[in-house]
């Protein structure tokens, strides 16, 4: 037994080893070769700063200082430009009192600012809490409050907000909106052209992400540096499954404020990659974005892929090699659609806030099995359960829990997903097929009891996304006198599709057991959504 175990150690280890070597190769990392006096300043760099976004712009500004780091709507910034404007930050927000462990909320659209912003906190040695630009008033107070925030950075377009709910907070400006250079926007406080020197901070930032929300109110999930070796092992199996190349160019649609648009962030800034970020997503705009700049990856949520298909006439894309898109399922007809247009480039990631990546679905996965979340990243532990928190047979349908590196520590509040070990729920339902991907069937809670039977909203959302007149579903549990719980399907028509509730209550009625057949369908000009994409069934539900 003990020999068979330290065979499997040393056989998942050699695996392990060759398949970094293996991503190495492909993406070219140390290429090209860096001169030695360069070298010492990344070491330099990486010594003074630890692990953070402040060091990340100082080693690639030690590497190549020249290179452009980011171009947004107004600007294009090199990575040079950047560690000195966010040390210029640093030094105005250590002027304000924030000192190492502090909080300090960034409230800003995507654009160079913010990624100033976010490194300038990081130098301090300070906790970084990524607000969400969709919170109203009150939900933005009492987040801020209840993660003990001593100061903001926030783009101007917000100061209304701020202004009701954190009257009394320090603030620095991001970004103005109308290119003026108010007392302490990143203009006036970056003036000097050679900032102070910052001490070490002495400790690694805290990164706290806000979960979307959808099903109740926003928590703050945690992370500190990985490990080494676990910050390695998360690379290698995102680089392994999703063709990423350094010192390329990546358009950043997703907002970098939620978990899927900053994990890009650090890729594409730990490739050198210039990063092109605007601040509210265009579909023509971005497609033309990528034309213009020669973008290699896209990353987005899956609702931009269904806008982008809607420009027309579209430029050509011929750049486009890697269309990476997570936060909410794809709708089962968007993947052959979406590479008919634009190649075989669409990536579909599968994970949470709480537990970061679990699976990627590639452009033959999505070709073949479009409604599955693809196949478990190497690294990644996945266990499905019953309500005993007993392994389901195989095929069977159980809760899914997912556990790596990168898990997070816990929320902010004190409270922590349900854990089997070391592994976390995440949620959602799901079962592995016989061809070894994993499907999920969607939220654990969204589940209903009709007359007796468990019904899976998923299931009947992904069969109306079939039906031609469909453009947008989603599909909510209801109380029912009767039966105690029923479906209501709110779904948005595609344009001049003329179809009836009752027309598309018989199409389920065709395919699936009566018990799935909505009870109502309602009809929106269009859903509910958050900034991150999510369709936030909670306001449905409610009528």
């Amino acid at each position: 037994m003990v020999l068979s175990r330290v065979g499997a150690l040393v056989s998942e280890a050699a695996g392990a080893a060759l398949a970094t070597g293996r991503v190495a190769v492909r993406v070219g990392i140390g290429q090209p070769l860096v001169r030695p006096d360069r070298l010492l300043g990344m070491a330099g760099a990486l010594r003074h700063w630890g692990m953070s976004p402040g060091a990340v712009c100082a080693v690639n500004a030690a590497r190549d200082p020249g290179r452009v780091a980011v171009i947004d709507d107004r600007e294009r910034v090199t990575w040079a430009d950047l560690d000195r404007r966010s040390t210029a930050v640093a030094t105005a927000l250590a002027d304000r009192g924030v000192v190492a462990g502090d909080a300090v909320a960034l409230l800003a659209r995507n654009s160079a600012a913010f990624v100033v912003a976010q490194a300038a906190i990081s130098k301090l040695g300070a906790d970084i809490l990524y607000a969400n630009t969709g919170f109203a008033a009150p939900q933005l107070g009492e987040v801020l409050q209840r993660e003990g925030t001593v100061a903001v950075v926030a783009d101007d377009e917000f100061d209304p907000l701020l202004d009701e709910a954190v009257p009394d907070l320090p603030r620095l400006t991001a970004w103005v909106e109308d290119g003026s250079a108010p007392d302490l926007s990143f203009a006036a406080v970056d003036a000097t052209t050679d900032p102070p020197a910052l001490p070490s901070p002495g400790r690694d930032s805290r990164h706290v992400i806000l979960t979307s929300g959808t099903t109740g109110a926003p928590r703050g999930a945690a992370r500190s540096v990985p490990a080494p070796l676990a910050a390695v092992a998360a690379a290698v199996s995102l680089l392994d499954a999703i063709p990423y190349r350094p010192r390329r160019t990546t358009l950043l649609a997703a907002p970098a404020f939620h978990a899927w648009g900053l994990g890009n962030l650090v890729v594409a800034s730990l490739l050198s990659s210039t990063i092109v970020m605007s601040r509210r997503f265009d579909p023509a705009h971005t497609l033309d974005l990528v034309a213009e700049h020669g973008v290699d990856t896209l990353v987005g949520v899956p609702v931009m892929c269904e806008r982008l298909l809607d420009v027309d006439p579209a430029p050509a894309t011929p750049s486009l090699r890697v269309a990476a898109v997570s936060g909410s399922a794809l709708a089962p007809t968007l993947p052959a659609r979406f590479m008919d247009r634009f190649g075989d480039v669409l990536y579909n990631l599968y994970g949470s806030t709480e537990v970061a990546f679990v699976s990627v679905a590639g452009p033959h996965d999505l070709r073949v099995a479009p409604t599955s979340a693809g196949r478990v990243l190497r690294g990644v532990r996945v266990a499905l359960v019953d309500d005993d928190e007993q392994p389901v047979a195989p095929g069977e349908v159980g809760r899914i829990f997912a556990g790596s590196g990168l898990s997070f520590e816990g929320y902010t509040s004190g409270e922590d997903k349900v854990r089997i070990g070391s592994l976390a729920s995440i949620g959602d339902l799901g079962h592995f097929g016989s061809d070894g991907r994993l499907y999920v069937e969607g939220r654990d809670d969204d589940m209903v009891i009709s007359g007796g039977e468990n019904v899976y909203p998923a299931e009947v959302e992904e069969l109306l996304h079939h039906h031609p007149a469909v453009a947008d579903v989603a599909v909510v549990g209801v109380t029912d006198e009767r039966f105690g719980q029923a479906l209501v399907a709110h779904v948005v028509r595609r344009r001049d599709a003329d179809v009836r509730a009752e027309e598309l209550r018989r199409y389920v009625r065709t395919h699936l057991a009566n018990y799935k057949v909505p009870r109502e369908v309602v009809f929106h000009d269009r859903l509910p959504r958050n900034e991150t994409g999510k369709v936030i069934k909670r306001e449905l539900a409610r009528g």
